[in-house]
């Protein structure tokens, strides 16, 4: 079975620590049309350097146009936003607005296209009219069961994505308007407010005949607020029915969330991918972990079982002081976040005397040589090739670490420093 696990990437310290923690595919926004406005997004240079990152590391790379354009900005801006990325290799878009699909679909005909959750494709009819326009993949409502889930992959082509893990919206996934009438500010302009997330007064009654009635208790205000998602307990039933990306909510939180949220979904999902279903358990001490990087009040497995319920709504407040887990914090910041990831390079140079030096390089199934000084033969002192390794193997800042190097020096013979540096650079 072909899986994905999908990482959210507010910015680029986040998508470097997705990497890490074993995410195969990250999704971010840039500095337009993305349903994050307020997220630290990444500007043109940092999106292009991105591709390269994940890129360089086998993983993929996807950027969110998933709002609502108008006319002028599909005519006018979308074009020359998204031409550099295409051409430095973006794997796909996500998309909410009909036009940008349509417009997406004529300006780039290979490049793919995931549908948004926004969308709010709600069942299999919808999927496959989205296919027939040439979409890839579908990013379902999320207020989907698994029998609708398994209707759409039975019924169509697309990979289907979905949600494990993070933040639920109260409302359908892109209908709400609630921040937009009450404050001006839409979510599917990417700038919304959160009012869900603000403590409410439920009254019974109607006005002019009394009092109201006040239905919830004092410690229950948040009416309107979901608990986080989280699927642990059930991702053997997701990916059974059909689902083949897994998705992480999260491009507003810190790159410490992102590595622990992913390292944990990675290792669950390792885990049934190898032993199946039987050999499938959770430990407890990975569903605490969870809730130590954000706790909403406790978890919930979302739509995926339940129609709804009111055992899915935080309702209390989360305690303003709650003593943080620093070994953990510490552990996910040195393992994933500040630690660079390398790619394993194995080398080999070849050194004789009045012949250009040779070093060949291979990584990933990538093989490349370069050559450089020839040796002259030695005065005094000839090379060892302790010395040319030693020199060699200074991979610095660079992406690379060898993981094999090996030296042939054929004959008696010296090399400046300086011209084994170059090789290397090279």
């Amino acid at each position: 079975m072909k899986t994905e696990l999908l990482a959210p990437a507010g910015s680029m310290e986040a998508l470097k620590a997705a990497v890490s923690a074993g995410a195969d595919a990250v999704y971010l926004g840039g500095a337009a049309f993305g349903a994050r406005a307020y997220a630290k997004n990444l500007d043109e240079q940092e999106i292009l350097s991105a591709i390269d990152y994940v890129h360089l590391r086998n993983r993929k790379l996807y950027l969110t146009v998933n709002t609502l354009l108008k006319e002028e900005e599909l005519e006018e801006k979308l074009y020359p936003y998204l031409r550099p990325y295409y051409e430095q290799g973006l794997d796909a878009v996500i998309v909410q607005d009909m036009g940008v699909l349509k417009a997406v679909r004529s300006w780039f005909p290979d490049l793919d296209i995931h549908a948004s959750t926004q969308m709010t494709v709600t069942g299999s009819a919808g999927a496959r009219f989205l296919e027939s326009l040439g979409a890839t993949r579908v990013v379902p409502a999320r207020e989907l069961s698994f029998a609708e889930i398994q209707k759409i992959h039975r019924t169509t082509n697309l990979e289907i994505e979905c949600f494990v893990h993070g933040a639920l919206c109260y409302c359908y996934s892109g209908q709400c308007l609630f921040s937009s009438l009450i404050g001006g500010r839409s979510g599917n302009r990417g700038r919304c407010a959160q009012p869900c997330r603000l403590p409410y007064r439920v009254y019974e009654g109607q006005h002019g005949q009394g009092k109201p009635a006040v239905m919830n208790r004092e410690n229950e205000k948040y009416v309107l607020s979901l608990k986080d998602l989280c699927t642990l307990d059930i991702l053997p039933d997701i990916l059974e029915a059909g689902v083949y990306s897994l998705k992480i909510e999260g491009r507003m939180k810190s790159p410490r969330y992102t590595a622990g949220v992913v390292s944990i979904y990675r290792k669950y999902t390792d885990r049934y991918l190898d032993h199946g279903r039987e050999g499938y358990h959770v430990e407890p001490e990975d569903r605490k972990m969870l809730l130590d990087l954000f706790d909403r009040g406790g978890f919930t497995s979302g739509y995926y079982e339940a129609h709804n319920g009111r055992d899915m709504v935080a309702l209390k407040e989360k305690p303003e002081f709650r003593e943080g887990n620093q070994k953990l914090f510490d552990y996910l910041d040195r393992t994933y976040v500040t630690a660079q990831q390398k790619e394993p390079v194995s080398g080999h140079v070849i050194l004789e005397t009045g012949k250009p030096s040779v070093m060949t390089l291979s990584c990933g199934g990538v093989k490349a040589a370069v050559s450089g000084q020839a040796p002259e033969a030695a005065q005094k002192q000839p090379m060892t090739e302790e010395k040319v390794l030693k020199q060699l193997n200074k991979t610095g800042n660079t992406p690379f670490v060898f993981e094999r190097l090996s030296a042939e020096l054929k004959g008696d013979l010296f090399l400046p420093v300086q011209a084994l540096n170059e090789l290397r650079r090279s």
